[in-house]
């Protein structure tokens, strides 16, 4: 019953833009830290984004600033990822995750994860 379930990945070129979708399950997730990691090839997991269950702070990996932008509608219990300017370097399986505390979800331990959604950029 627990599921977060991503949706909105694909194929783009470089400088494209893309819109990353992930909606919960259950209603209790509206209290609940939300937010993005992703995994490349051959790369252990990197932490992206996340945004506090008020959605008033938000949190990006210094390789994302300035074009990588969290929020979450919690009437809908989803956090989106919009991703803008992306690079081939942005390639990943993006995986959206939930978790009570931030620096827990920074740190790659949350305690809730989608199964993920492809994201490829092609040069």
């Amino acid at each position: 019953q627990v599921q977060l379930v991503e949706s909105g990945g694909g194929l783009v070129q470089a400088g494209g833009s893309l819109r990353l979708s992930c909606a919960a399950s259950e209603r209790t997730f509206s209290m609940y830290a939300m937010g993005w990691s992703r995994q490349a090839p051959g790369k252990e997991r990197e932490f992206v984004a996340a945004i506090s269950w008020g959605g008033g702070r938000t949190y990006y990996a210094e390789s994302v600033k300035g074009r990588f932008t969290i929020s979450r509608d919690n009437a809908k219990v989803t956090v989106y990822l919009q991703m803008n300017s992306l690079q081939p370097e942005d390639t990943a399986v993006y995986y959206c995750n939930a978790d009570p505390r931030i620096p827990t979800m920074t740190s790659g331990e949350s305690r809730y994860w989608g199964q993920g959604t492809q994201v490829t950029v092609s040069s």
